[in-house]
């Protein structure tokens, strides 16, 4: 029986990218936004790229999703974002042999420019944003400074898949399934600077701590894997992490349009404006959250930061600042 649901337009960039192609057939299939809700896709791809994009819109159609109303792809931005409720920010450009940070910083600064613009003149004002393009956090902070009509403490960027990484980690340490492991947060930057808060986790209900009490691997041996895994990846494989990183984009989007269970925290890096643990402002800086039955987030209170931990999470926060020196022409 067709969804009595009004559909829901969902807008994702580089949708032809193997990050953008994993990413759409979960929509299409009901895995983010609910079993029963509709959705029309409206994908964005650069001019040159929008052949490949009809191909990836016939494979959508030849799978027959039932909740899928319409496909429009188009490599203008407003239609991509025209009354969308939700956006997928997941084309950047990614960083060249030689390149220095400050330069992939400026480049993607003008995609996200443009993006953001485009967004807070098209979309539904209170779209929800995620930013899974890298450096994911400051084009975030980009994209979220043009908007003046859209609610900017929707814009977020992307730390659910080191969250992931960190609780696989610790998984197969324990010997345990992942869904043993909760409250597992990312503090700070997708980056080699995050750090993967393994003090206030839990391990089938325990403090990891006390399932886990090798303090030298915790601070060793998993930080870096948790932190270098991307770089893991791509040497192993030889191509960077595209499926791992669209499930993560799927949980994002997926636990934002739904009540957090109690006793589970979600990374989200989200405006560090008016946080509890005394992270500069004005930066987009990842912290454990939770969200209500209306579809906000919250900063979870009273997490206990033992000096170890606010030193990883404060030198995050200093590669934000330095990120956000790099293109603070953009932001004025």
């Amino acid at each position: 029986m067709p969804s009595q649901k009004s559909p829901i337009r969902v807008a994702v960039t580089g949708a032809a990218g193997n990050i953008g192609y994993s990413l759409l057939f979960p929509i299409a299939a009901g895995q983010v936004f609910g079993a029963d809700q509709p959705v029309i896709l409206q994908l964005l791809e650069v001019p040159q790229g929008v052949q490949f994009l009809e191909g990836v819109k016939m494979e959508l159609q030849d799978s027959a999703f039932g909740l899928v109303q319409d496909i429009i792809c188009t490599s203008d931005l407003d239609v991509a974002f025209g009354d969308a409720d939700a956006a997928f920010l997941v084309g950047s450009k990614p960083r060249g042999p030689g390149m220095e940070r400050a330069d992939l910083l400026s480049q993607n600064g003008q995609i996200f420019i443009g993006q953001g613009q485009a967004i807070d003149r098209s979309a539904k004002e209170g779209v929800k944003v995620l930013v899974v393009g890298n450096p994911c956090n400051t084009n975030c902070l980009i994209a979220a400074h043009q908007a003046k009509r859209t609610r900017r403490a929707n814009y977020t960027a992307m730390t659910r898949l080191d969250q992931n990484r960190a609780m696989a980690q610790v998984a197969l340490k324990a010997g345990v399934g992942v869904s043993q492991v909760s409250r597992l947060a990312i503090w700070g930057n997708h980056s080699p600077t995050m750090y993967p808060d393994f003090e206030n986790a839990a391990v089938g209900g325990e403090r990891l701590t006390r399932v886990i009490t090798d303090e030298a691997w915790l601070k060793g041996d998993f930080i870096k894997t948790v932190q270098q895994r991307g770089k893991a990846i791509i040497e192993a494989r030889g191509k960077s992490s595209a499926a791992s990183a669209a499930w993560a984009a799927i949980d994002h989007m997926r636990d934002w349009h739904r009540p957090t269970p109690a006793g589970e925290w979600v990374s989200m890096a989200i405006s560090s404006d008016g946080n509890p643990y005394g992270i500069p402002e004005g930066l987009i800086y990842s912290f454990p959250c939770v969200v209500d039955a209306s579809g906000d987030y919250s900063i979870v209170g009273g997490v206990e930061l033992s000096e170890f931990a606010r030193g990883k999470a404060l030198a995050s926060a200093q590669e934000l600042i330095e990120e956000r020196d790099a293109i603070k022409d953009m932001l004025s």
